[in-house]
């Protein structure tokens, strides 16, 4: 068994097993009865939550259900809990300090909960031998479930109450405040704070700036407090902690709706390598179910451009599609970002023949737009496009051919190459409107062979 239950028993491993299959599923049917008691217990046993509301107390029990349905999950799969399992565990964590509990008191909430379920267990194992010895080969993984899920939800407790506590130093709002009207702190706890986060009026040290919005819940939300305010400080903790290279910790605030971070690169930081951690940041609060669009400005030397950078951050999400992503400008060419910011009128000007085939193509794995960008990719030299379409050059001929009917282009000629660039650059910037368009669009990035566009999903 891949969680080492340990059923080779006395009694014969199937009595056990059908006994153990039983016990957990009479526990998922009543996984919202066990909740509403754990929670009562806990209540009776921990002063801080029995002074708590009603509304905080439903909350808690929200959190139980999703613990016990995972834990059960767990049990029945007979495997090991990852992290995965449990990542909604943040958001609760840094709900229970925001409230004021003590981390005493949610550890100690944790254990109720999980006395709860094991007396419950018990109570199920029944009088005979098979099953309580299911019974017994509950006992190790639920105590790994416990210990596993207790140590990363005190990790996540502590880790908001650092964030808060560096958030609640009113400095740290106000410098951001002041780097956004232009002015470069001079003195007093600004330049203090200014100087922790390693920001600086030297020109030479290169930074950029991020604004992230948090969109709306992937799932149902549950009851309880404002999910929004919860996903808004999670991010911001996050990106406070983003590692930039230098050693220092990042500028991040939590303005209005929105959420702004400084991130500083040090002299040889890379700008696009910064772009892959943030990516990859936004893909992990996905998974607790955090959506966020986020825009990356370019990067710049000086705190003095930080107010240029704001805006470039800010108008480079409205470029993204209504699911999110991340609109990283250092990412792009000059040549993309003017396509995505064309109008229809730039679309109106494309020759219809050209539209046509590219839509067309585009239905069919875009094979054709694929080899129009290898040919200019390969500085018009067909046999290397050949090769890196890993085609036989007689093919990539017979497509050039066949571009050049359906358009009237010729891509051996540079005003007519351009053009149909523009054009695929033009259908690039039009953000997928359903699944298939996404698909489709997924494909022809992948075709291109490049990661910029992957930027805008």
């Amino acid at each position: 068994m891949s969680s080492g239950s340990g059923m080779e028993t006395f009694t014969g491993a199937e009595p056990v097993r059908a006994q153990r299959a039983r016990i957990l599923s009479e526990l998922l049917s009543d996984v919202e009865k066990l909740a509403g008691a754990a929670v009562v217990t806990m209540r009776a046993e921990i002063p801080a939550y029995a002074a708590q509301s009603e509304e905080f107390l439903a909350d808690v029990r929200d959190q139980v259900v999703r613990h016990y349905r995972g834990k059960l999950a767990v049990l029945f799969e007979d495997r090991t809990v990852k992290p995965d399992d449990i990542a909604y565990v943040r958001q609760a964590a840094m709900r229970r300090a925001r409230a004021g509990i003590a981390l005493a008191d949610y550890i100690n909430a944790f254990r109720v909960g999980q006395q709860v379920f094991w007396e419950s267990v018990l109570a199920r194992a029944g009088h005979t031998a098979a099953g309580r010895e299911a019974a017994l080969s509950l006992a190790a993984p639920l105590m790994r479930y416990c210990d596993f899920a207790s140590t990363h939800a005190a990790h996540a407790y502590m880790e908001f109450q650092q964030y808060a506590a560096a958030e609640a130093v009113r400095e740290t709002r106000d410098l951001l405040e002041t780097l956004l009207a232009g002015a470069v702190p001079t003195r007093g706890p600004q330049l203090a704070a200014a100087q922790a986060h390693g920001l600086c009026e030297d020109t030479r040290t290169p930074l950029l700036v991020v604004v992230a919005v948090v969109l709306g819940p992937r799932t149902a939300v549950p009851r309880g407090p404002d999910r929004g305010a919860d996903a808004r400080h999670a991010a911001c903790a996050a990106l406070a902690r983003l590692n930039t290279g230098t050693g220092g910790r990042t500028l991040s605030v939590v303005r209005q709706s929105e959420i702004v971070a400084v991130p500083v690169l040090g002299q040889n930081g890379d700008p696009e390598e910064l772009c892959d951690r943030l990516q990859a940041l936004r893909e992990s609060l996905l998974a607790e179910g955090i959506v966020l669009a986020m825009g990356i400005s370019t990067a710049g030397g000086g705190i003095a451009r930080i107010p240029q950078a704001y805006q470039e951050a800010r108008a480079v999400i409205d470029f993204l599609p209504e699911d999110g992503g991340v609109a990283a400008l250092p990412r792009i060419t000059p040549f993309q970002y003017l396509a995505l910011g064309a109008d229809d009128t730039a679309r109106n000007l494309v020759d219809p023949r050209i539209t046509s085939l590219l839509d067309e193509d585009r239905a069919r794995g875009g094979v054709l737009t694929a080899t129009i960008r290898a040919f200019a990719a390969a500085d018009l030299n067909l046999r290397t496009a050949a090769e890196r379409l890993q085609i036989h050059p007689n093919t990539a001929q017979y497509r050039l051919r066949r571009i050049q009917e359906r358009t009237g282009r010729s891509l051996r000629h540079i005003n007519d190459l351009v053009e149909l660039l523009v054009a695929i650059a033009l259908q690039d910037s039009l953000p997928p409107t359903n699944p298939e368009r996404k698909r489709l669009a997924t494909a022809t990035n992948e075709d291109r062979g490049t990661s910029d566009v992957r930027s805008f999903p």
